[in-house]
């Protein structure tokens, strides 16, 4: 299976959507997409939506990480939202958790780092 990347500037932050599988295969283009993405939207913060992620591997946790590192950098933060379990697990494991916040869905994702209207 492949991957989707869907990316959406919202105010000063940069929507992510991901679809389908984030591993070895996919991830480059993963972090080029976001990479650009943040640079060119001049985004200060990041909302990675992973509802329709069906499976990630170490690959896809080191794109991630490094995307974090990158906006936290600039002084803005990521939050991840809409984890199915599997992927959920993974980042517990992984304790992605202790430096990334995880919010239900996307709007609370926004309301969090307070750029909802």
């Amino acid at each position: 299976m492949s991957l989707q990347i869907e990316l959406e500037h919202y105010r000063k932050t940069l929507i992510v959507r991901l679809r389908g599988e984030l591993d070895h295969h996919t991830a480059d283009t993963v972090k080029a997409r976001m990479e650009e993405a943040i640079l060119r939207g001049n985004s200060d913060h990041i909302v990675l939506s992973l509802k329709e992620l069906t499976f990630m591997d170490s690959s896809g946790l080191g794109v991630i990480l490094g995307r974090y590192k990158q906006i936290t950098a600039k002084g803005g933060k990521m939050v991840v939202c809409d984890v199915n379990p599997s992927v959920f697990r993974l980042f517990e494991m992984s304790g992605l958790f202790k430096i990334l916040s995880i919010q239900d869905n996307e709007r609370q994702a926004l309301q969090s780092l307070e750029v909802v209207s």
